[in-house]
């Protein structure tokens, strides 16, 4: 189950130096128009597709996320140290002379960015996927490194970062109340933290300014709205405006221009789809600076020095840039013309003369550019796999399904190569196919290159992902229409597109398996438990069982947006809420299983807690039911170690293969390096309890 974000934007707004989290869905979204693929103008036969190594897949890349120093002089990326995703950093236009900066030797840095010195990485860690993240720098010229937040049990945020003052930063921490995070200005160099605003409001999150003031601060309401406050020069907070229950998702203040005059707003108040809007804080007026009647805003990119919003990406099929500052359109055109892919600027200097940019495909890896602007001329740096560049990968294709009450599902196809001559997305023969849930269920499915796609089309699976409603990106209408659904009308929408398939010769009936994570996890539970007879199989990665137990257990941090959950799920403070999300819970039906399931969970997880897979694998062995249970003791909501993805990816494949008949690779080596225990059901899948891992042997029965 994903929190939904509130008083942040994408840091590419905020920030020159871009994070982690973003680099991260650079890597499996998309980009300009149209559905992805060109035709096949000679036929492929399965023989002809080998199997391509699941090593490749998810195991680590070989580079990837380069981004830009302030002073441009610098550039960072991502890459493995003695097995290990490490930060490395390099003078631009050599490479060759890159060395790692930090010497992780866990699960990997996921999220990082420059410090406004370009002498200094930011970066955050936590222990085993708890999410209790700790806030770390690397000063370049002396090597060291300091723990500027050194609390156990401690959530920190990175709250904001100014080039107006170059050593230090603002971080939200939690560690006075678990439940609410304070602001505290710590000095990079010394370590030095202070404090700038104590969170005795309830405040849910604030959103402070370049000059590291605090504006505003947000707090929900019990109908699930959300009242926003302004700082006055006292220190109190009077009310600003209201986001209303309907606009609580697609409504929200991300942040301000430099001079801290210009507010900026996603904001879908009196429309349906979120705009861009600015507002003048001095006058109030504001002005709508980009909008599409399909789809919510989703990106933007800002001026380095101004913080000015110069052009918004928006995402219905496939992203499109709509330039607001004519300034940036020639940029846009001329990036157009380099390579194919939808574009993503990743960092700009701070005089904007480079840029880093990377091009993402449906059907290869992601290649990165450096962009000089002034001479309109980019440069190749590499691409995140390049092992990947010869491999037959499959295209993905953008399809419209209408749901039974009318609803458009934007959703997404792939098919095995050699079962699609002509590439126009329809198979010569229905396939085996996997329904692939999207978590959240705040979040959607976008086009672009997607791991689990490619790994499961290349075993011979058609793969289908559904935006159902619920879905972010589509308009409050589609997002609100979710409400309550968990387990009615969302399912409906993913039982539909089945539906769908099946019709349209895509799927074999009788080979359709679901599967999917957090959310998705939880859909997969609810195939198995309210619709038994529709899938063959379902592979359920921590998914929530017990709605009832998921809101009771969820982060303390989360508390203050406690509203926000019960009016969009149901309540489990009161007896009728408690009888209505057990009425959607799969654990109350579980009896009702009688299709192979597979389930994985990490141990850490703070979101869906152990606990929720524990209680399922318990009922159905009361029942005699048959179930795999996968448990990884050192990850959290996912899996973040890719000897741990590759562990499971082979789970995965041979459950398929057993149940599905697809190909698969076998499971060899795979748990090599993994922490992978197989608690149960281990003899139920060729293959795993003859792995030579100690892991596997290790588990129980």
């Amino acid at each position: 189950m994903r929190k939904p974000r509130r008083m942040s934007w994408p840091l590419v707004i905020l920030v020159p130096a871009v994070s982690l989290t973003v680099l991260q869905a650079v890597a499996c979204r998309g980009g300009q128009s149209g559905a992805g693929g060109s035709a096949t103008t000679t036929e492929t036969r399965e023989a002809d597709v080998p199997l391509i190594p699941r090593r490749l897949i998810f195991g680590n890349p070989e580079r990837t996320g380069p981004i830009l120093s302030d002073d441009g002089k610098q550039l960072a990326f991502r890459a493995p140290l003695n097995g290990v995703m490490n930060v490395w950093v390099a003078p631009v236009g050599n490479l060759e002379a890159a060395r790692a900066v930090t010497d992780d030797t866990t699960r990997g840095i996921q999220q990082y960015s420059w410090a406004t010195t370009s002498n200094h990485i930011i970066y955050l860690k936590d222990k085993g996927g708890d999410e209790n993240w700790r806030v770390y720098v690397v000063d370049l010229s002396s090597g060291e490194t300091k723990d500027l937040t050194p609390f156990d049990k401690v959530a920190a945020q990175i709250q904001g970062v100014s080039n107006k003052f170059p050593t230090e930063i603002l971080v939200a921490l939690n560690d006075r109340k678990p439940e609410v995070h304070d602001v505290h200005r710590i000095n990079i160099v010394t370590g030095k933290r202070t404090l700038v605003q104590r969170n005795d409001g309830g405040f849910a999150g604030f959103l402070t300014d370049d000059d590291y003031n605090v504006r505003l601060a947000s707090r929900q309401r019990q109908d699930g709205g959300i009242d926003l406050l302004q700082r006055a020069a006292d220190g109190s907070f009077t009310p600003f405006e209201t986001i209303p229950p309907d606009d609580s998702l697609t409504t929200n203040p991300v942040g301000f221009d430099r001079s801290g005059q210009i507010l900026y707003f996603i904001d879908s108040r009196g429309r349906d789809t979120a705009a861009v809007v600015s507002r003048n804080m001095a006058t109030g007026a504001s002005t709508v600076l980009a909008q599409d009647a399909r789809v919510d805003a989703e990106n933007a990119i800002a001026h380095p020095q101004t913080g000015l919003v110069q052009a918004v990406a928006f995402n219905y099929d496939r992203v499109r840039w709509q330039a607001v500052d004519p300034a940036i359109a020639p940029d846009l055109e001329y990036l157009k013309t380099v390579t194919d892919g939808e574009i993503n600027v990743m960092s700009r200097t701070l005089d904007d003369s480079r840029w880093t940019v990377a091009y993402v495909k449906d059907n290869g890896p992601v290649r990165f550019y450096l962009y000089d602007r002034p001479k309109k001329a980019a440069t190749f740096l590499y691409t995140n796999r390049p092992m990947l560049e010869s491999a037959k990968l499959a295209s993905m294709h953008a399809r419209e399904i209408k749901s039974r009450d009318g609803l458009t599902l934007m959703s997404y196809l792939t098919l095995p190569v050699w079962t699609d001559p002509d590439g126009d997305g329809v198979p010569s023969a229905p396939l085996p196919t996997i329904l692939h849930v999207h978590g959240g269920p705040w979040g959607r499915d976008t086009w672009g290159y997607n791991a689990d796609h490619q790994l499961l089309a290349n075993r011979g699976y058609a793969v289908l992902s559904v935006n159902f409603r619920a879905s972010t990106g589509f308009g409050k209408k589609f997002l609100n229409a979710g409400n309550r659904e968990w387990g009615g009308r969302m399912h409906d929408d993913l039982i539909d597109a089945v539906n769908w398939a099946v019709a349209a010769k895509i799927a074999d009936a009788k080979r359709v398996a679901i599967m999917g994570g957090s959310y998705g996890g939880y859909a997969t539970l609810a195939g198995l438990t309210f619709t038994p007879d529709v899938f063959a199989a379902g592979v359920d990665i921590v998914g929530p069982s017990n709605l009832i137990t998921l809101l009771n257990t969820i982060p303390p941090y989360w508390a203050p947006q406690i509203e926000l959950f019960t009016t969009r799920l149901g309540d489990h403070r009161t007896p009728e809420g408690r009888k209505f999300l057990e009425s959607r819970s799969p654990l109350t039906f579980v009896d009702r299983i009688s299709k192979p399931l597979l389930i994985a969970q990490g141990a850490n997880d703070p979101r869906v807690k152990q606990a929720e897979s524990d209680q399922i694998v318990t009922a159905m062995k009361a029942k005699n039911i048959p179930v795999v249970y996968a448990l990884f003791p050192d990850e959290g909501h996912g899996f973040a170690k890719p000897e741990n993805n590759v562990a499971f990816m082979a789970i995965t494949e041979a459950f398929f293969a057993q149940h599905l008949k697809g190909r698969a690779e076998p499971i060899g080596d795979a748990f090599k390096g993994s922490s992978v225990t197989i608690p149960h059901g281990r003899e139920l899948v060729p293959g795993v309890a003859e792995a030579s891992a100690p892991a596997a042997a290790s588990g129980t029965r």
